[in-house]
């Protein structure tokens, strides 16, 4: 075959598939959409999925309904997406996990670039350190002075492995050479539901799961870990703030589907999904539990994913967590 018929084919076969994409983007979605949640229920990656697929359902004329697959760190959930049919029917909607567990899990069974195609960055939440009221505690340094006069008594409940929260609690024991135990949970919802019940008396987890107990005076907040304070919990210092430096983190919530989808379909719902995050009823609920609304491109999705999974790398390194087998 000649050169010229071969490009002529080639060129061909890439207008047929184009022609394609857009087709399948036009019709979709013709049935109802899975939206997995890596996390137990009740936790922020839930939360986020059960925002959109009310407003995804509304906007598209389709159900989009959530399924939450906890488990290893979120893994179970974002491996589960990562070998679905690349058709926009499964969607992930991933913590920050899905950029840790790269660096933190030695035989890691996904390729956060291979196998996914980012769709948006929909909302962010910094993390924040909780203790159960009866910790006598005020301040984190007072919390400091009492878990180094009595080792042992205060263990700290995180997210999970994989979860910046559980970063979080590492760097903080690291730091000042606590003789505590982190106890892992599969989510932020688990934490909260933990500290509460005062199984263990401290925990970092995000802000949306803990708010209804902040509210109801059941949970302390001793501080924040993003660089400015939460809206949502004005009164609740940064870490700098109360005295304890270098312990930034937060926890993304991000919208990815199955690499392989046609671009007309993530283009569609980066589309839907950017809009719903602007309506006014989105905008109120997202603050009030401590979401900050992002809803990006997915160029500009990519690059962070990239910047945050070498972030996280240094800080396993530096924190010398050992990688899980």
């Amino acid at each position: 075959m000649s050169v010229v018929r071969l490009v002529g084919r080639l060129l061909a076969l890439g207008m047929i598939l184009a022609w394609a994409g857009a087709a399948v983007a036009a019709d979709y979605p013709t049935h109802p959409v899975k939206i997995i949640a890596p996390f137990a229920a009740g936790g922020p990656s839930d939360i986020t999925a059960r925002i959109l697929a009310d407003k995804l359902s509304a906007s598209l004329k389709q159900q989009f309904y959530v399924e939450d697959h906890a488990g290893a760190g979120g893994n179970i959930g974002m491996t589960q997406v990562a070998r679905s049919a690349p058709d926009g029917y499964t969607i992930l909607v991933a913590s920050s996990s899905f950029l840790v567990n790269p660096s933190l899990y030695a035989n890691n069974p996904y390729d956060p670039f291979k196998d996914f195609a980012p769709v948006t960055l929909a909302v962010d939440s910094p993390n924040a350190l909780f203790v159960h009221p009866s910790v006598p505690a005020k301040t984190v340094k007072e919390l400091i002075a009492l878990m180094k006069a009595d080792p042992g008594k205060y263990p700290i409940a995180n997210s999970g492995l994989g979860t910046t929260p559980m970063l979080a609690s590492e760097l903080f024991k690291l730091t000042y050479k606590l003789d505590v135990t982190t106890v892992p949970y599969n989510g932020g919802a688990p934490v909260i539901q933990a500290v509460v019940g005062n199984q263990t008396p401290t925990g970092f987890a995000t802000l949306p799961p803990a708010y209804p107990q902040l509210k109801a005076g059941t949970l302390r907040a001793l501080a924040v870990t993003s660089a400015k304070r939460a809206e949502a919990v004005p009164d609740v210092p940064t870490m700098a703030e109360a005295g304890i430096p270098d312990q930034e983190s937060d926890t993304m919530q991000g919208v990815f589907v199955p690499a392989g989808t046609p671009p007309e379909v993530v283009a569609l719902l980066n589309r839907e999904i950017v809009k719903a995050l602007a309506l006014p009823d989105v905008q109120a609920k997202c603050k009030e539990i401590g979401f900050d609304v992002v809803g990006d491109t997915p160029e500009e999705f990519s690059a962070y994913i990239k910047q945050q999974i070498d972030k996280w790398h240094k800080v396993i390194v530096d924190a010398k967590i050992p990688q899980i087998k």
